[in-house]
């Protein structure tokens, strides 16, 4: 009889640990960038339940002025921030790495001055190197990162403004990739694109995926195997495919993003592919929605699947958490963000509930 109360004590003891180390593995952390003119003082750390969609322990992870956007690097063991201003340091905006020790930020070298209004930042898959977009700039700038992932000086700095006399050129995002580096460009109506000859960037053979005048590319993502490019157009809210055939991306089809019912003024932010690859979703702030569509595996092109009201107003970035199971949503101008549950069969979205934050912005699990 002892012998049996002494295996029963153990195997509790087990499923206890047991159960303890599921829940822990079901707790992942969410960094939020922010503006700062308000009531936030930069940038926070929730706990983000992957079982119940639920955020929790809110706290202020660094102080920083407008970290509008915030990348973690491919190791986790360090965040980029930018300072989005123009008054960094003689009309420039700000970036600054920080190193990740048990959930608080701290500071990692000196901060790097940028063009103006600094707006997405951009990391290599090897951690070597990272871009810097800036929006009033019209600049990218690309750092070399130590061994530690420290900011290294001189940067080499792409100037946009002088490719066009006509349009001002807008630098919103950046990407590398095996193929080089890709620029969407909100004021040239382009996606510009680079070659790294092993010093630096230089213009790619085919220099520039057009858009028509007035679509304003803001974000990007790529699928199956970056064989298809999907763009979010800011400012006539849709979204356009390219395909790419053999070293050049093109274009495949442009769907709208906004109901054909709806009135009034809208503007696109993010977008991004489930991880799956199987639906695609944007964001619209003015209809205050989130669109679905459903990706075709063979030709890329996209079916609608219909939209999902944010709760909240002017959705900026917004992301799928590492289950796959919930997408959250930052509302810049309403002060929350919202979890929504994510059928993986149909790609359609459930209200859960809602998390009080000053201005978020940009939404960086740590996983």
């Amino acid at each position: 009889m002892k012998s049996l109360k002494i295996t029963l004590a153990i195997v509790c003891t087990m499923v206890f640990i047991g159960c303890s180390m599921k829940e822990e593995q079901q707790l992942n952390e969410l960094y939020v960038g922010t503006y700062t003119q308000g009531d936030s003082e930069g940038i926070y750390r929730f706990q983000f339940n992957s079982r119940t969609g639920e955020l929790s322990l809110k706290e202020l992870a660094a102080p920083l002025n407008n970290p509008s956007y915030i990348k973690f690097s491919p190791d986790k063991k360090k965040l980029y921030a930018v300072m989005e201003t123009d008054k960094f340091e003689d009309g420039t905006g700000g970036v600054m790495a920080f190193d990740l020790v048990d959930g608080t930020l701290k500071e990692k070298g000196p901060k790097a001055n940028v063009g103006a209004h600094p707006c997405h930042i951009a990391i290599s898959d090897d951690g070597k190197q990272l871009a810097v977009s800036s929006y009033s700039g019209g600049s990218v700038s690309l750092f070399a990162l130590n061994d530690s992932g420290a900011l290294l000086p001189d940067p080499q700095f792409i100037d946009l403004k002088i490719l066009d006399t006509l349009k001002t050129s807008h630098a919103h995002s950046t990407e590398f990739t095996p193929d080089g580096l890709f620029i969407a460009d909100l004021g040239l109506d382009a996606v510009k694109r680079y070659s790294y000859n092993g010093k630096e960037f230089i213009p790619h053979e085919q220099t520039s995926l057009d858009l028509p005048d007035g679509a304003g590319p803001r974000h990007f993502t790529f699928g199956q195997n970056r064989r298809f490019l999907y763009v979010i157009n800011e400012l006539n809210s849709t979204i356009t495919v390219f395909e790419k055939t053999g070293k050049e991306y093109k274009m495949l089809e442009t769907k709208t993003t906004l109901a054909d019912d709806f009135k009034g003024e809208s503007f696109c932010a993010d977008i991004h592919l489930s991880p799956d690859g199987k639906f695609l979703y944007g964001s619209n702030r003015g209809e205050q929605s989130i669109v679905i569509f459903k990706v075709d595996d063979e030709t890329g092109k996209l079916t609608l699947v219909g939209r999902e009201d944010v709760r909240g107003d002017w959705p900026r970035n917004f992301t799928i958490d590492p289950s796959g199971q919930f997408l959250l949503v930052a509302n810049q101008k309403s002060d929350n963000i919202t979890v929504f549950k994510r059928d993986a069969i149909t790609g359609v979205l459930t209200y859960l509930h809602e998390t009080s934050l000053p201005s978020p912005v940009c939404l960086e699990f740590m996983e």
